[in-house]
């Protein structure tokens, strides 16, 4: 009788999603938002996406090849995830060579590393992210305005960076905030879009809801208080914390990367944890911290939580009491 043992690592879970599957659906519940974002910004919106697309899938391509070794996987759709959502975190007027050196990092440095799909500890779009706004911070934060249209208030900068100027927070007017038409990165000036994703993934079965409502459930709660403790009255105590789930990519992080499978706990109350940090750490970076947006630090410090998580929060043994 042939051995039937199959040795692989955990977690053991049986789904009838195969990984190729999950991440079709995720480019496809992020296809809203990229028609929003080419409307808002014209052509040069699938420019930078085809690019940063282009040089995840050839970089990992490259890396198997010829380093590594093995199985070629890039058609399991997880480096064109890596790369939309890369582009997501980038202004449109982008230089090109600055799209292709955060793929680079994203693929090389953050996902194949570590072994690849699946073993890498961090979201390699946010790592790519994070190291091009360090990198190159002026060309990071050069964002152009909406084709159509104009806020002569901001200037040129986005939301957050406004209200972190001293203006409103309605300074871009909720409407133009869930419409997508404000300055910004290609993935955070369509809330409405990404919410429409966010169904989308939630009617396949892809993600589940407690990461994405606790993150910004979190942040809702945390604008509130400092609302309250800063003498602010009226509109102003739901104006901040609405102004905070819209605004920069609180979406995007929270419904699209704090998700990710391979960085994130396995069980539901591990993830609430999860989220809940993600959440608290995004509001002291954005009221207190240099950068006007903390998402993205957010989910990379608690990427490197995330082992500790699974550790302290596990499910009952079958069998035990």
């Amino acid at each position: 009788m042939a051995n039937k043992l199959i040795v692989a690592p955990a977690p053991h879970v049986q789904s009838t999603h195969s990984t190729a599957s999950i991440m079709r659906d995720v480019v496809i519940a992020l296809v809203p938002a990229l028609v929003v974002s080419t409307v808002v910004f014209g052509w040069s919106v699938l420019a930078v996406v085809a690019l940063s697309v282009a040089s995840c899938v050839g970089f990992e391509y490259l890396i198997q090849r010829y380093l590594v070794g093995g199985p070629v996987t890039v058609s399991n759709w997880s480096a064109v995830v890596t790369g939309v959502l890369l582009a997501f975190n980038l202004p449109a007027s982008i230089p090109w060579w600055i799209v292709v050196m955060g793929a680079f990092v994203a693929i090389a440095v953050a996902k194949m590393t570590f072994g690849g799909l699946g073993k890498n500890p961090f979201n390699p779009a946010l790592v790519g992210r994070v190291f091009l706004l360090i990198a190159y911070p002026v060309q990071m934060t050069t964002w152009p305005m909406p084709v159509r249209g104009a806020f002569d208030s901001l200037s040129g900068a986005t939301p957050l960076a406004a209200v972190k100027q001293g203006a409103s927070a309605d300074v871009a007017g909720f409407g133009n905030m869930l419409l997508g038409n404000m300055p910004g990165s290609l993935g955070e000036v369509a809330a409405a879009a990404l919410l429409l994703g966010f169904v989308y993934l939630l009617v396949r079965r892809v993600i589940t809801w407690h990461i994405p409502v606790t993150v910004l459930g979190t942040m809702a709660l945390f604008a509130f208080v400092v609302a309250a403790a800063g003498g602010m009255g009226g509109e102003a105590l739901w104006q901040f914390p609405l102004f905070h789930i819209l605004a920069g990519g609180a979406l995007l992080g929270s419904i699209y990367m704090a998700t990710d499978y391979s960085t994130s706990p396995m069980t539901v109350r591990g993830g609430v944890i999860f989220a809940v940090g993600i959440g608290a750490i995004t509001m002291c970076i954005r009221l207190w911290g240099a950068y006007p947006e903390g998402m993205s630090f957010a989910i990379l410090i608690m990427n490197a939580v995330v082992p500790l998580i699974n550790k302290y929060v596990k499910p009952k043994r079958f069998g035990v009491k």
